[in-house]
């Protein structure tokens, strides 16, 4: 059974940054090459954050230059450090795996 597990959500203030992990079982990354971390707010639809595949990263504008997508295969693990975040992006940040695999999801909310 394929299980993705996202963490390292919370509340931060304006400025403040987080790094979110997504954790994969039943599945091993180094046998996939797209992955990706995207994001959905309220009344939104859900919408691209950063993908990874193989060694090639892209961002959507609103978070290039501040967030950053890595994996580490060895731990089987997809992260997502952010940086200056902005209320703007208040959350919930979905892991992705070759647009098959989803995980639950973590909060992110940027506020003061």
């Amino acid at each position: 059974q394929v299980q993705l597990v996202e963490s390292g959500g919370g509340l931060v203030q304006p400025g403040g940054s987080l790094r979110l992990s997504c954790a994969a079982s039943g599945i091993r990354f180094i046998n996939f090459i797209n992955m990706g971390w995207y994001r959905q707010a309220p009344g939104k639809q859900r919408e691209m954050v950063a993908t990874l595949t193989r060694h090639k990263t892209n961002y959507s504008t609103s978070v290039k230059d501040r967030f950053t997508i890595s994996r580490d295969v060895a731990e089987n693990a997809l992260y997502l450090e952010m940086n200056s975040l902005k209320p703007e992006d208040t959350a919930v940040y979905f892991c992705n795996v070759e647009n098959i695999y989803w995980g639950q999801g973590t909060q992110v909310t940027v506020s003061s």
